[in-house]
């Protein structure tokens, strides 16, 4: 596990994403529900924290074994690819981290409950389905491994605040959708593919990609501008300020080769630390 992790889930990154993470969506589920006191994280956020770098831990095992033979190509020296772990014991570890992240949430059945549905689903994606390739398809397949994240993570702020579930859960969960889309497009923009490179240039064409990239970016900042319930300069700012990012991106790559996937990152944990600022001011 630790030369898995060296090679595949570098560990000071993985975790700054996963509290961010954390902290963000249930910042954003503050800002767009119903009027309540102030939000203030407590325990459940940081044991959901803990349990989404952990998650995040099991959903790269799956990732690595369903894309072997694509590694092994393109990505030769990840552990699984280069033969410093197996597939079994990566499975095995995937069996007791599930069980412990299970037990960790026990204090909510639903969010227990909600969290063992997700690793179960995981797993299913490592059946025999359609050519990896295929890349809209299989996003369209691993949607729902993100959706009951972000469900689990609803469940955590609904026994924080002690409220009930509200329509506004659909209007957050289309911003985090729209914002993580962007990430999951630029990452993969380039002007020539390589031979069996996996792109959505290949199936949008170049402008259709960036276009994609682009407005999920501003649509994502579009909707919480629409939706949430404070409208004062400094939320507005702070909303708008991730947005930097993109458009830098975009103005780098007319002069270069491939997008700059740092910057389609660093977006997306601006968006979360955007959100969980706001919220908590």
């Amino acid at each position: 596990m630790r030369a898995f992790i060296r090679g595949s889930y570098p560990l000071v990154p993985s975790v700054l994403f996963a509290v961010c993470w954390a902290y963000g969506v249930t910042g954003l589920f503050a800002l767009t529900g119903p009027p309540g006191g102030p939000w203030r994280p407590g325990l459940g956020t940081a044991v959901a924290a803990l349990t989404i770098a952990l998650d995040m831990l099991l959903m790269r095992i799956v990732d690595d074994i369903r894309d072997l033979p694509y590694d092994r190509v393109h990505n030769p020296d990840r552990p699984l690819a280069a033969g410093a772990v197996t597939g079994s014991s990566l499975l095995r570890w995937y069996a007791v981290i599930a069980a412990l992240l299970v037990l960790l949430n026990l204090f909510d059945r639903w969010a227990a409950l909600v969290i063992a549905v997700q690793l179960a689903y995981a797993l299913l994606l490592l059946l025999p389905g359609p050519d990896p390739g295929r890349l809209v398809l299989t996003l369209l397949l691993s949607c729902p491994v993100q959706l009951l994240l972000h469900l689990y993570l609803y469940v955590i702020h609904l026994r924080t605040t002690g409220g009930g579930f509200d329509p506004s859960f659909w209007r957050a969960l289309a911003v985090v959708v729209l914002a993580t889309l962007h990430l999951e497009v630029a990452k993969k923009i380039t002007r020539a593919p390589r031979p069996g490179e996996r792109t959505y240039v290949t199936t949008f064409g170049l402008p259709g990609t960036v276009a994609v990239a682009l407005l999920s970016a501003a649509g994502a900042t579009i909707v919480l501008a629409l939706t949430a319930r404070q409208t004062q300069p400094l939320w507005l700012a702070l909303t708008l300020l991730p947005l930097a990012l993109p458009t830098l991106a975009w103005w780098r790559f007319r002069r270069a080769d491939r997008w700059d996937a740092r910057l389609a990152g660093y977006f997306l944990l601006a968006s979360f630390a955007s959100w969980a600022v706001t919220a908590m001011l």
